[in-house]
């Protein structure tokens, strides 16, 4: 992958807190398939900041044929208790996504077009694969 395709380059010196975006994060699980994430907004002082609403994040993991998938999904409610409630539905629509999601990589990749000289199948040779017909 060449510097333009991994986008902008960032120095050290770039790199700064957002302080107007800062959360205080707690882990809820019932140790068995379900763990909550409550991000609480809070001031660059630590304290709680009022104006924003708290972030909550479904996580689990499902069994697929080569092993354990992680699954999260962010939850629309206000309470604990709303998450806890909405968790197997939020759970089922992220699942549904990355279906759809791999299902459109499979309609891409099936759909590319493989020009010979271009790395596909013809690996960078010229047409004719670089073989010459003796005179």
């Amino acid at each position: 992958m060449n510097s333009e395709e991994q986008g902008p380059q960032q120095s050290i010196e770039d790199i700064q807190v957002d302080v107007d975006n800062l959360y205080r994060e707690e882990n809820f699980t019932d140790l068995k398939v379900a763990s909550i994430r409550r991000l609480m907004p809070v001031k660059a002082d630590g304290s709680p900041d009022e104006s924003r609403e708290p972030i909550f994040v479904a996580q689990t993991h499902l069994m697929s044929q080569m092993g354990p998938l992680p699954v999260q999904a962010q939850v629309e409610a206000k309470t604990l208790e709303e998450v806890i409630q909405k968790f197997p539905e939020a759970i089922g629509k992220a699942v549904e996504e990355m279906m759809e999601e791999v299902q459109e990589r499979r309609r891409q990749e099936a759909s590319r077009i493989v020009v010979p000289g271009a790395g596909g199948l013809g690996g960078g040779q010229k047409p004719g694969g670089g073989i010459q017909l003796g005179r």
